[in-house]
């Protein structure tokens, strides 16, 4: 794997930090672990990173015998699977979610909001096994977000789970809105749908077993069992 630089040490931890310490790739392979395949999929996972480097940085990892490309049964475009190296840095990369979880500050995180990152989280943690049978719409809208971000809709049938931008002219079982930053909150285990119902901060219309039960078909983030230790770390710029 070609390196542009490197810290001219045999340490492992040197050399490994070489390949996955480069910047996007350990967020590229939290995707990857998440069970994202397609470029598309990644892209979504990585919103903010350019599709020139996310190629850029998928050559990479497969050079580095991290990940391996196949071509799609469909004939469109590619999958991308980790092997086993790449499997391996499962624990790693969690160990970082949840050390990130624990020592930095709530505050600094909820900076970093971004409502497309947040419903693709949201979409593939919910948990349709807690839902009624049937399809199933769930509306969310943020209004103080620009109108091309503001709403998204859940469809969930038949076990499977699709995020639209744009209306699906399904009929809404559930109507959930609330700010950007309460929603981050309750996703990542820093608050609870009751709590930000009694402080009047998040407001659901809709189905009475979809409001009550909403904490648990929600599906949260991988770390929000992972509680804050008082005081935390400031992030880096």
């Amino acid at each position: 794997m070609p390196m542009t630089s490197s810290y001219g040490q045999f340490c492992p931890v040197a050399m490994a930090a070489e390949i996955v310490c480069t910047r996007w790739t350990p967020l590229i392979l939290r995707e990857l672990l998440a069970g994202s395949t397609r470029f598309n999929e990644l892209r979504k996972g990585v919103p903010a990173m350019s599709p020139t480097l996310l190629s850029k940085r998928l050559k990479e990892l497969e050079s580095a015998g991290l990940i391996r490309r196949l071509a799609a049964e469909d004939g469109a475009g590619h999958l991308y699977h980790l092997t086993e190296s790449g499997e391996d840095l499962r624990p790693v990369i969690m160990a970082l979610g949840f050390w990130g979880q624990r020592w930095v500050e709530a505050e600094i995180s909820l900076k970093n909001l971004n409502p497309s990152l947040l419903m693709w989280d949201m979409r593939r943690n919910l948990d349709g096994a807690r839902l009624p049978a049937g399809r199933c719409v769930v509306q969310f809208l943020y209004p103080e977000i620009p109108p091309a971000k503001r709403t998204w809709w859940l469809v969930v049938d038949g076990g499977q789970v699709d995020l639209c931008q744009f209306d699906p002219g399904f009929p809404v079982d559930l109507y959930v809105e609330t700010s950007l930053r309460t929603m981050t909150a309750i996703w990542m285990g820093l608050t609870t749908v009751a709590t930000e119902q009694r402080r009047d901060r998040l407001r659901l219309e809709g189905r009475r077993d979809l409001r009550n039960s909403m904490q648990q078909w929600l599906g949260l983030s991988p770390f929000a069992t992972e509680a804050k230790r008082v005081g935390g770390l400031a992030a880096a710029e």
